[in-house]
């Protein structure tokens, strides 16, 4: 059998995966014979400046990795952390830059995580921001607090 050039066969049906970046296509080559692919959209390389000004790659399973280490156990499912990173993920190639700093992806990680669980939040934010007395916990918790009320409208 001989290599098919995709672009010889028709598509019958397209359908996005669940997955929200993937498109299933079922082709019918010339000889009738049916087959599917798969496109991926793929993302452009995005550099990440490090603190101590090291840039590398933007990596989504390092980024995954960090925040189940560190407030994983806040959540009630492997799925809701997953969505969790796919929003932040989002939000960092949304910001349209070729490069971003690590700040950046921290502070989008602290916006999902007031939004989704307040304890993982303060979690999160005593290591990211490396507090160092009971103070900082006083300060980010006052902040929590003005920002419900703001939300109830009080």
């Amino acid at each position: 059998m001989g290599h098919l050039r995709i672009g010889d066969s028709r598509v019958i049906e397209s359908r996005e995966v669940s997955d929200g970046v993937t498109i299933r296509r079922r082709r019918e080559a010339p000889d009738g014979k049916r087959f599917t692919t798969y496109e991926r959209i793929e993302k452009p390389n995005l550099a990440v400046i490090k603190k101590n000004g090291v840039r590398e790659l933007f990596d989504r399973e390092k980024l995954s990795i960090a925040i189940k280490r560190s407030v994983g156990k806040f959540f009630s499912s492997e799925v809701e952390v997953e969505e969790m990173i796919d929003e932040i993920e989002d939000a960092v190639y949304a910001l349209g830059e070729n490069e971003v700093t690590s700040k950046q992806i921290g502070d989008k990680v602290l916006d999902e995580l007031a939004i989704r669980n307040e304890v993982a939040y303060v979690r999160f934010a005593s290591v990211y921001q490396e507090f160092k007395t009971l103070d900082d916990f006083v300060q980010i918790l006052e902040q929590r607090k003005r920002a419900n009320a703001e939300k109830r409208g009080e």
